[in-house]
């Protein structure tokens, strides 16, 4: 399978390429990836390796290609330079170069668990330490054309997949593919009716973190996924999401892809208006940008109404979704909403959210 994949599948492939490189191997064109999502390893084409500094780094390139849907990263050049660590030392030292995504200005590199393991698994166990630096040189550019300033990621991509298989989340093949996850969840034996859903990468990622289970992410099909979840007999269902998402659940919106609905300000307005906002406010929200500039200006004038707004799109967000449910059948399955910031911090959490997920957390 060489298309298709998730970036951290193709930055592992160099990677492996780039050490067979440094410890003298010959080059191949296919490398075997090993998956943690995957039985069998997959077929991985690299273009080239070759070491460096008379013997003592390498560097491998491989050019992404995630499918004929997605088209962000299609054809993006990939560099993996490796380089022996110190004598005294084993494992990874992961490095974000030219055009790799870091938390903040400076700060360590953007990466997921998922896609962090899979570098471990593929190059691992040495008897010293490996340094992997990871460069995308139209990293910085394509950047730009992606929301990850708005989760606090500066200076390039970030490698947050979670799986090996692009999934295209406005898609109605990617709705069959969910619901047949949730079946598999269904028939597992330590189900005990409590899922957590998500809707991309960054909340699958802030998800693990948090040790909530078990997870589904459903991309932009939250109303139907809901449902089923619903027939399938989960009785605590958790929505998680970042808030410029979950505002069209409160605004009756349940398919979120941008293609099909928009309204965030109007509905983040009429919600000011419920909150019993000032008419100052709720110019300011109705004037915003964005979500994530409504929520910046309210904060930087009145934090503690701010705080009261967000509480209540929770809230919303748990009460419409309910409603949505009920229209489809009468289940006792309760919905909790929880939402996340710019700086990927979970924040604000709806009164079911609180009560049947994160109180004993606390």
């Amino acid at each position: 399978m060489s298309s298709g994949l998730t970036l951290p599948v193709w930055v592992a492939a160099a990677a492996k390429a780039s050490l067979r490189a440094l410890l003298g191997q010959p080059f191949a064109a296919q490398v075997q990836v090993e998956l943690s999502d995957r039985p069998d390893p997959v077929s991985v084409p690299v273009i080239s390796a070759a070491q460096l500094d008379n013997g003592k780094q390498a560097l491998a390139i491989s050019y992404c290609d995630p499918g004929l849907i997605l088209d962000l990263t299609r054809n993006l050049e990939i560099w993996v330079r490796v380089s022996w660590g110190p004598d005294n030392q084993t494992g990874l030292q992961l490095l974000a170069g030219t055009g790799v995504g870091t938390k903040g200005p400076g700060g360590d590199l953007c990466i997921s668990t998922y896609a962090r393991d899979l570098l471990v698994r593929n190059l691992l166990p040495l008897d010293r330490a490996l340094t992997v630096e990871i460069v995308l040189p139209r990293g910085r550019d394509l950047a730009l054309r992606t929301s990850n300033a708005a989760f606090g990621v500066v200076d390039g991509l970030a490698l947050i997949g979670t799986q090996a298989e692009v999934q295209h989340s406005a898609a109605p093949n990617q709705l069959k593919q969910v619901l047949l996850e949730l079946a598999r969840l269904k028939a597992d034996q330590q189900f005990q009716k409590d899922l957590v859903l998500v809707i991309g990468e960054n909340g699958l990622d802030l998800a693990r973190q948090a040790q909530l289970k078990p997870l589904l992410k459903v991309g932009n099909w939250l109303g139907p996924v809901m449902v089923a979840a619903a027939e399938a007999g989960v009785q605590n269902l958790l929505l998680l999401g970042y808030h410029g998402k979950l505002i069209k659940l409160a605004g009756g919106i349940f398919h979120t892809h941008h293609h099909l609905a928009d309204g965030r300000m109007e509905v983040l307005t009429a919600l000011g208006f419920d909150a019993g906002l000032s008419l100052f406010h709720l110019r300011l929200l109705r004037q915003a940008a964005s979500v994530n500039d409504a929520l910046k200006r309210l904060e930087a004038l009145d934090s503690v109404a701010a705080n009261h707004l967000w509480l209540r799109l929770a809230s919303t967000v748990e009460q419409r979704s309910q409603e949505y449910v009920a229209r489809y059948g009468d289940w006792p399955m309760q919905i909790g909403a929880v939402l996340f910031d710019r700086s990927r911090r979970l924040r604000w959490r709806g009164p079911i959210a609180e009560e049947r997920f994160f109180t004993l957390m606390d």
